[in-house]
């Protein structure tokens, strides 16, 4: 006969070879995957708002009339960090979205750089910009890689709580469990951007001189 004690240690280890084999673990599983790759999201967000104010001071040496739209880059810059989603928080339609559409506006006019850049052959020339500009664009590829891994994970996690037999486990074991928020394509991503590179400077202003502290960087 086999003891009770050992009896018992069967029969735990019997129930627990079959809650894994019927997914109960899935889901948590999921779940922290999702989480971790909303942290990549928020990692090269930061990346990208760092790269900011060097980006802006040097724009400003070289075209300081465009100060409308250093302006508008350093306010877009501030509200997209300071509005921010948390793993905790990523299943909160109302906070998510207010995430997305601040990043999303910060993106939009960091592109109004670029017909600054275009307007000023000087800036252009400048290695400390071309370098930081450089790091910027690969920043924007990696927060759309980021993006995309993200709302695969967090699909996949969804779909889960949604299907057998997940939602048995999201139903029971794990009923307070929500579903993530997914980025969603802004609407400028809907639509070729036009821009136009023949725009010309502000009347009665004419493109400020390189600082000469620059002119060993060229």
């Amino acid at each position: 006969m086999i003891p009770s004690s050992t009896s018992r240690l069967i029969l735990i280890a019997g129930v627990a070879v079959a809650l894994t084999g019927c997914g109960v673990n899935t889901i948590p599983t999921q779940e922290e995957a999702a989480k971790a790759r909303w942290a990549d999201v928020q990692n090269d967000y930061q990346r990208r708002a760092d790269l900011i104010p060097n980006l802006v001071s040097t724009v400003q040496a070289y075209a300081r009339q465009e100060r409308g739209v250093l302006d508008e880059v350093t306010a877009a810059r501030a509200q997209a960090t300071h509005v921010s989603v948390n793993a905790s928080t990523i299943t909160d339609p109302q906070q998510f979205k207010a995430f997305e559409q601040a990043q999303d506006k910060l993106s939009g006019v960091l592109g109004r750089l670029t017909v600054i850049q275009e307007r000023y052959p000087e800036l252009k020339s400048n290695e400390n910009f071309m370098a930081l500009q450089a790091q910027l664009e690969g920043t924007e590829n990696r927060i759309t890689v980021a993006r995309r891994d993200y709302n695969e994970a967090v699909r996949t996690y969804n779909t889960t709580l949604h299907t057998f037999p997940g939602v048995l486990w999201a139903s029971t074991v794990y009923h307070d469990e929500k579903p993530m928020q997914l980025f969603q394509a802004s609407a400028d991503a809907q639509s070729a951007p036009k821009v136009n590179f023949d725009i010309a400077p502000p009347a009665g202003s004419q493109p400020a001189a390189a600082p000469a502290a620059s002119s060993s960087s060229r």
